[in-house]
């Protein structure tokens, strides 16, 4: 393990110049810190944690009530009466590392843990304060030590603390974590060792806390593990579980894919198998039982059962997708490779392909990039159903001018007799010996409406394009060819700051929306960098909730003050005419991402 007692560190002095040296981006000598510390550094740095100061983002009450705090007040309070005198503190935190409770056995340290903010309702995740024994134990998920020059601000340097992560005892997610604070001339080798303890001490209490729907959806999970020997998944909306199997086979992203399939089947009371395309490649059949509670109209959660299908041995490692080239076309998330390797796979097999998503998505780019790549001199032509064409028509244009691609956008939108005078020049086209390869958009759910049957016997592949809230990692190359389309093509780009705000929105209007914001955008801004600041105000916020016109305008009022203060919330507040207690409420309760100062 990647510890040392303070007694072992480097001098504090050489550790402060290597760190300075760190700061400055100058070369860290090799054993000149510890790597866990190194790495930590590293992702402060990525994370634009300022060094010089400590300005912890404020998310205030962080449910006081919890099963955690339930579970850990009696271990902590024991624990608390032995260090009363002591300068040591004991601080519990959520998973994040928001200060659930602190308390502190002397007044000087307590005084200084309020000065650096180290007290409830405010973060020490890495993200917010950087290197710290809290945040780091998170991020890294194992017990942490971090002594004085160690912690990445500046002002923590005289402290020393060791956090350890606090994992359910039921579903094994990580819940929150346990640290003790020391002035760093005070610390022994036994802080880590005492937190493991307290650690170990609230896992066993929240077992005897978990309340009755935690047990009844567990009871539900170890059964049927026992009775099938596949991929199984419990869920509700605190916990989730997994096999071993189901760990071994699916990435995140697959994993993601399954419960929100779960979710939905659970809400819509669908008890029938599916068949589902993961994003790595696997095919498979799953079913989702809803667990009872302790009344039969309570719901303790759902147990996922999943089979693979379709493959002619065992995958034991999912193959990655590789990227494909499309002209015109973007993307590395695993589900938009997916999308595309499907759709050629289509192509190969001379297979008709139904090209399903929401509106925004890019089916039609998707459609031309495929043309272009196979036969970028033979001609493609499009048609939009929702114009109401003279379907004859295309057999005349056919016969004059070979198509060699054919699309036809918004078929969802045919009244039942087009649908038919469709189907029947498609029928011509498919006898014809130059046929064209023909595609047909449509928005999801479309292919059970029942004037689309004929008309979509002659597409036997469905290849549904994912909305770009669930490729969002894509918008830092979708980004640059928007602007480039937009004639912005090296004279603006667009900065990490702003790219990480645009990453955090729902996009329900998708590629679409993605070129309204930019063309809005690049009317104010020509040239050079797009900041935050540049960016509508909704895109500094997430909401959890849908917001009236009021609460809409004192959002926007918000952000812009804090644009004005240079995201200074004190001033912001002065601004405002309001206190700091309530702009950080707000700033809490509208997501607003404060920039950078």
């Amino acid at each position: 393990m990647d510890e040392m007692a303070p007694g072992t560190l480097l001098a504090d002095d050489e550790l402060a110049r290597t760190r300075v040296r760190f700061l400055t981006a100058e070369p860290v000598p090799a054993g000149a810190v510890r790597q866990t510390i190194l790495a930590s550094w590293r992702r402060s740095r990525e994370f634009r944690v300022e060094a010089d100061r400590i300005d912890p983002l404020y998310l205030g009450d962080q449910h006081p009530d919890s099963p955690l705090v339930r579970g850990a007040e009696p271990v902590l309070h024991k624990l608390g009466e032995q260090f009363e005198g002591q300068p040591i503190s004991l601080i519990l935190t959520d998973a994040s590392g928001v200060v659930l409770t602190q308390q502190t056995g002397d007044a000087d340290l307590a005084r200084h843990l309020e000065r650096v903010e180290l007290v409830p309702g405010f973060s020490y995740g890495e993200q917010s304060v950087g290197t710290n024994g809290i945040g780091t134990a998170l991020e890294d998920g194992r017990p942490t030590t971090v002594f004085g020059h160690e912690h990445y601000a500046e002002h923590l340097e005289n402290l020393a603390c060791a956090g350890v992560p606090i994992h359910h005892p039921i579903s094994g997610k990580k819940v929150g974590a346990v640290d003790l604070t020391c002035w760093y001339k005070d610390a022994g080798g036994l802080l880590v060792a005492l937190a493991r303890s307290t650690a170990e001490q609230i896992r066993q209490a929240l077992l005897r806390h978990s309340d009755l729907r935690e047990m009844i959806l567990f009871q539900a999970y170890l059964q049927t593990c026992r009775r099938w020997t596949g991929i199984v998944l419990a869920f509700n909306d605190d916990i989730v579980m997994m096999n071993d199997r189901a760990r071994q086979l699916l990435d995140p992203a697959d994993q993601s894919v399954l419960l929100g399939h779960a979710t939905e089947a659970l809400a819509g009371d669908r008890r029938t198998p599916a068949t589902l395309a993961l994003s790595s490649g696997l095919r498979v059949r799953v079913l989702c039982r809803r667990v009872a509670g302790r009344r039969e109209s309570e719901t303790a959660g759902g147990v996922l059962t999943v089979k693979l299908i379709e493959a002619e041995e065992p995958l034991a490692v999912p193959t990655p997708m590789l990227p494909m080239y499309l002209p015109g076309v973007v993307g590395s998330a695993p589900l938009w490779l997916r999308c595309g390797h499907d759709l050629d796979t289509g192509h190969r097999h001379g297979e008709w392909v139904a090209l399903e998503g929401e509106p925004g998505t890019g089916k039609l780019t998707l459609a031309k990039g495929l043309h272009q790549r196979h036969h970028p001199a033979a001609r493609l032509l499009t048609v939009d159903a929702a114009l109401g064409p003279d379907w004859a028509a295309l057999l005349r244009e056919h016969a004059e001018a070979p198509i060699r691609t054919l699309v036809i956008r918004h078929a969802d939108g045919l009244a039942a007799p087009a649908a038919t005078a469709l189907a029947a020049v498609l029928r011509t086209l498919r006898e014809d010996a130059q046929a064209p390869w023909v595609v047909v958009t449509l928005v999801p759910e479309a292919e059970t409406e029942p004037a689309l049957a004929e008309l979509l016997k002659f597409f036997p592949r469905t290849v549904r394009v994912p909305p770009l809230r669930h490729h969002v990692e894509d918008l830092a190359e979708l980004v640059p060819l928007v602007l480039s389309k937009l004639g912005y093509g090296g004279r603006l780009t667009c900065s990490a700051a702003a790219l990480h705000l645009l990453m955090r929105a729902e996009w329900p209007g998708n590629t679409g929306q993605l070129h309204q914001v930019l063309r809005t955008v690049a009317q104010r801004r020509r040239a050079g960098t797009i900041r935050p600041g540049d960016l509508p105000a909704e895109f500094h916020a997430v909401t959890r909730r849908p917001l009236n016109r009021f609460e809409s305008i004192e959002r926007d009022a918000i952000v812009r003050c804090l644009e004005d203060a240079d995201g200074n919330k004190v001033r912001a507040a002065k601004l405002l005419g309001i206190s700091r207690a309530t702009i950080y409420r707000k700033i809490h309760e509208y997501g607003i991402v404060p920039p950078a100062r």
